[in-house]
């Protein structure tokens, strides 16, 4: 088969001689290697997800340490520092075949201005962002509202953007009052975006979010306005079924990281159940840590153990709505055209994997996926430019930019007394 990509569309997929290549055209021998359309990120920290990086030491903490280790780091980063941790994150994200990432900064002293460098990073690598500020009210120099507003500048700035876009983000409920929610969910509305959150993470964000305001976390988000169409809640770690069935009718998506609540939060599947049994819009976030396909691997998981018990059915197709239904509706949501398909008048965001499949007569899907995991990636297309060829990224040197990252790190690390590659000290 041969795929036709002209501008930003794929407009026609055929057998090979059925599309001659003329003169002018790019030719991409594919030679029989699996093409898929591109993967998202449906909630990541591109600089954020570095800073704290996994180690036993820090897992083993209780949240609310987590938290302050991550407010203390975020808090002294600079523009410079946002520039290089984003543009090696998105260089690895589109070696692994992501083409699209929404990305969750917390950046609260150079908010607009580290939202910007994350565009131009994008504009440069050529990879889709949907980027928002973890706005909180913990931040004593940044007030919440002040965070709110700067991402609000930068989202307008970015409404009819082809590869850049942005959303109203907010960190979790337990650490947003109510002056920065209801600024947000207003902004959210005049802007007509999408608006990102961390929704019932776990137990202490909803017990803390109860104690504070005698209210659950879906509602309040939905009385404050920011449920709906182009916004994601990640993690729904401590919803119950009413709640899917709520973020469900205003097409929230959710974002799993399922990978993080088994290592992280003890692996509670509750949230995923009850999201699953309403037939929620769902996607995969890295959270900034792994890759989808790691995350791929522990739904899966989950999955199973719930299909064995009798509580979910045919989790073979929950794979690829995973990885391509509700991440390709988010997409079109957000970009206003199709994608997650491979055929004429879908976005040109597309994988060459280095892998040539069997043809199968079965619904073998995760099989097929879990070999994809194993891949490495040919080529990466996104919005109809080549971003990765043969394996070697286009728009940057890739060692280069991870020798940048790293000295990114270690100038934070130091800075703020962290030892130890991330543990910081009693």
């Amino acid at each position: 088969m041969s795929v036709l990509i002209e501008g930003r569309l794929i407009t026609s997929v055929g057998p090979d001689e059925s599309t001659p290549v003329l003169p002018g055209d790019w030719e991409v021998k594919c030679q029989g290697r699996l093409v898929t359309t591109g993967l998202v990120d449906c909630h990541t920290r591109l600089v954020g997800g570095a800073l704290t990086p996994w180690a036993g030491d820090l897992l083993l903490r209780p949240f609310s340490q987590r938290f302050e280790q991550e407010i203390r780091l975020e808090r002294t980063l600079s523009v410079g520092e946002v520039e290089a941790l984003t543009a090696f994150s998105m260089a690895c994200s589109l070696r692994r075949g992501v083409s699209m990432v929404v990305e969750h900064l917390h950046a609260p002293n150079c908010v607009e201005e580290a939202l910007s460098v994350q565009a131009r990073m994008a504009e440069r690598l050529g990879i889709r962002l949907v980027n928002s500020h973890s706005s909180t009210s913990m931040i004593s120099e940044s007030p919440g509202p002040a965070q709110v507003e700067a991402n609000a500048r930068y989202a307008a700035g970015r409404k009819n953007d082809s590869l850049v876009r942005s959303s109203i983000g907010v960190r979790a409920s337990f650490c947003a009052d109510d002056d920065l929610l209801r600024l947000a969910g207003h902004l959210k509305e005049e802007l007509s975006i999408g608006a990102h959150f961390a929704l019932a993470e776990n137990d202490d964000d909803l017990a803390i979010t109860w104690s504070k305001t005698n209210s659950r976390i879906v509602t309040r988000f939905e009385r404050f306005g920011l449920l709906g169409g182009a916004s994601v809640g990640a993690h729904a770690r401590a919803i119950d079924r009413t709640e899917a069935a709520r973020l469900a009718k205003s097409r929230t998506l959710v974002a799993f990281t399922p990978r993080a609540a088994q290592t992280v939060e003890g692996g509670s599947a509750l949230g995923m159940e009850a999201v699953l049994v309403n037939q929620n819009l769902v996607g995969l976030g890295s959270g900034g840590t792994g890759s989808l396909w790691e995350e791929l691997a522990a739904s899966y998981t989950g999955v199973m153990a719930m299909a064995r018990a009798g509580r979910m059915l045919d989790p073979d197709n929950l794979m690829s709505s995973f990885l391509v239904g509700g991440p390709a509706e988010l997409c079109t949501m957000v970009y206003g055209a199709p994608s997650g398909a491979v055929e004429p008048g879908s976005l040109a965001d597309l994988v060459v994997y280095d892998f040539v499949p069997a043809r199968e007569t079965g619904n073998f899907t995760p099989h097929l996926l879990m070999q994809l995991s194993q891949m490495q990636v040919g080529w990466t297309i996104v919005n109809g430019r080549v971003a990765v060829r043969e394996g070697q990224l286009l728009g940057a040197d890739f060692l280069e930019l991870a020798r940048e990252s790293a000295a990114a790190l270690e100038s934070i690390w130091k800075r703020a007394g962290v030892t130890g590659g991330g543990a910081a000290p009693s």
